[in-house]
């Protein structure tokens, strides 16, 4: 029997690792080792109008947006929707999706995927990307390992173009 099952998980926020993501900050709450795969949760603040995620799936897990602040445009399936303070969004699993902050505001958010998947280390490489230390190549080599498979959007492509408030 796992130590979750006994336990609760408590991350107190000065405990919590920080990524500097571009203009971005990752705060990794905990991972599916800590959660015995329970879940996988973090919180993301975007600048105004910064890129979250590009278009991507998951295959076996759900991802959950909780809106702490702000507002975040979202690609969920075939739309693209504004969801703000106080806000949910669930994508269940193989729909597309992806994340940003849009163009006159910043968004800070809880992410949960469920069931979890250790991905605080899919996170630590897009960082080491951002310092020019990791490439694209050995992102997209992860992507079974993180259950995180990139494809193309054009809507979501029109709908950054555009940087429109919806």
């Amino acid at each position: 029997m796992s130590l979750f099952a006994h336990q609760a998980v408590v991350v107190r926020r000065e405990e919590a690792e920080t990524l500097g993501l571009g203009g971005n900050t990752a705060h990794l709450l905990a991972d599916s080792s800590s959660t015995a795969g329970a879940l996988s949760t973090l919180r993301i603040s975007l600048a105004r109008g910064a890129d979250g995620a590009v278009p991507h799936y998951h295959a076996g897990s759900s991802e959950l947006f909780f809106v702490l602040d702000g507002r975040l445009q979202v690609l969920a399936g075939e739309e693209v929707v504004t969801a703000n303070a106080g806000d949910l969004l669930v994508v269940p699993p193989t729909m597309p999706h992806a994340f940003a902050a849009p163009a006159r505001s910043g968004a800070d958010l809880l992410i949960v995927i469920t069931p979890g998947v250790e991905r605080f280390e899919y996170f630590r490489l897009l960082e080491r990307i951002g310092r020019g230390e990791a490439t694209t190549e050995e992102l997209m080599a992860g992507q079974e390992r993180y259950d995180t498979h990139m494809l193309d959007a054009p809507l979501w492509r029109e709908a950054r173009a555009t940087r429109r408030e919806a």
